[in-house]
């Protein structure tokens, strides 16, 4: 299992790495449509569809990604068409994230419920997937940076959980996590985010600039917890482990990127307020 899991990891960096420096903006525009058709097709499992809605289900959410895709950017070079296009779907998510999904985890409502569930699904996707579309834009050593803010979260979060996690954060929905782990995974991205803000010259000046970065890390990371667990949420009230069995050893696309659905719109709404400079 564990060799099973490695190769898959590896192949997947290799891909992933190849499709984020390599191909011009329109073959990422393809290669993202297809991940939210996939991550659509898995939402749709959750949601106990049968097979045809599974696949009218992905079709829709490939197309809609496809469709937003070409009319927000320029094909050629990436560069934002539409801003306004992406600035709704971003203030959508933020509100979905920020101010939905605590009380949708709090009060654990059923997540396959019908059209509900379905909207819930686009909300989770579309923006994110044009957050990957906007950020390789700006820079696909930009979105990579950010990408790994996710994946430090992550690590950390269980690295810290397994060493000194006592108390449980959401122990209905994933008893795995613990508050521990979550300030763990707040240090660990904060001393990420602040490396990185050196190595590009960007160190914050001041106690104040250092004290809005310490809030926009803590909230990064709060906020892809919140992706984490409300996928937790759905799968266990689905009755299964993963979200899917395409990736051999690591689940499906959904448990890769449950993290990255909450954070991306919010750093993509980021850049695109300070006017798509930030890197």
């Amino acid at each position: 299992m564990l060799r099973t899991r490695v190769v898959t990891a590896l192949l997947l960096l290799a891909g992933f790495l190849f499709a984020l420096f390599l191909p011009p903006f329109s073959v990422w525009l393809l290669i993202v449509s297809l991940v939210c058709g996939l991550g659509a097709w898995e939402w749709g499992r959750l949601l106990q569809l049968g097979t045809a809605g599974r696949h009218g289900y992905a079709l829709l959410s490939l197309s809609l990604t496809g469709a937003l895709g070409w009319v927000v950017f320029d094909l050629g070079s990436g560069r934002t068409q539409q801003p306004d296009v992406l600035l709704a779907a971003y203030m959508l998510a933020g509100a979905f994230w920020l101010l939905v999904v605590p009380l949708w985890l709090k009060a654990k409502w059923p997540v396959r419920s019908g059209l509900r569930g379905c909207l819930a699904g686009l909300v989770v996707l579309l923006p994110a997937c044009l957050a990957m579309m906007q950020l390789r834009a700006i820079s696909p050593l930009f979105l990579l940076a950010v990408m790994a803010a996710v994946w430090m979260a992550d690590i950390t979060a269980y690295v810290c959980g397994r060493a000194f996690g006592r108390r449980k954060l959401a122990p209905a929905i994933s008893p795995g996590k613990t508050w521990e782990g979550a300030v763990g995974a707040v240090c660990g991205v904060w001393l990420y985010g602040s490396t990185i803000a050196a190595l590009a010259g960007r160190t914050p000046d001041g106690a104040h600039a250092w004290m809005m970065f310490g809030v926009a890390m803590a909230v990064l990371t709060t906020v892809s917890i919140f992706g984490d667990l409300f996928e937790s949420l759905a799968k266990r009230q689905a009755g299964v482990k993963d979200s899917g069995a395409i990736l051999p050893g690591h689940g499906g696309v959904l448990d890769r990127i449950d993290s990255l659905t909450s954070t991306l719109p919010l750093v993509g709404l980021a850049a695109l307020l300070w006017g798509g400079r930030m890197p």
